[in-house]
């Protein structure tokens, strides 16, 4: 057992899965980032305060599942070079137009709620209702982020 009374195999399986949505969550961000200041065209103001707002939200979200980890008595991994082999959220370079740079955003949010979804489920098998609540909470958020984004790309 954990100090939060939790089975520390249990556990261990969810620091896993959490570290490696921790690692997508970090090059998502750092992707967002890069939105944010290389957008171009007419679109630029609309997706420049909107990419921050985005990346604004990762990162809070990144300190969020560090800090899980440490309390379900785990390790965040914690250096670039762990998190771009680790993640499944690729990195985007130099890109500028609107249209590519909303299909990344939508492309990660793919990757990252499927993940959060067996997170989810691994959570509820061991009685991890802090994790639990947090990616039920990811999810509901995301999947309404993903709707705007589909919006924006319809023409």
């Amino acid at each position: 057992m954990i100090n939060i009374g939790l089975n520390k195999k249990d556990t261990k399986e969810l620091v896993g899965k959490l570290n490696e949505l921790l690692a997508d969550y970090m090059v998502f961000y750092q992707n967002a980032r890069g939105l944010h200041w290389n957008i171009r065209g007419e679109k630029f103001f609309e997706l420049h305060i909107k990419f921050e707002e985005l990346y604004d939200n990762l990162f809070l979200k990144i300190d969020e599942i560090a800090e899980r980890i440490l309390t379900l008595d785990g390790t965040p991994l914690h250096t670039f070079d762990d998190f771009v082999k680790t993640a499944d959220v690729k990195p985007v370079k130099n890109v500028t137009d609107a249209t590519r740079s909303v299909k990344s955003v939508l492309d990660a949010f793919a990757t990252i709620l499927v993940k959060q979804r067996h997170i989810l489920a691994i959570a509820a098998e061991a009685d991890d209702e802090g994790t639990n609540a947090m990616m039920s909470d990811y999810i509901r958020e995301q999947e309404k982020l993903v709707w705007m984004y589909n919006a924006y790309l319809s023409k």
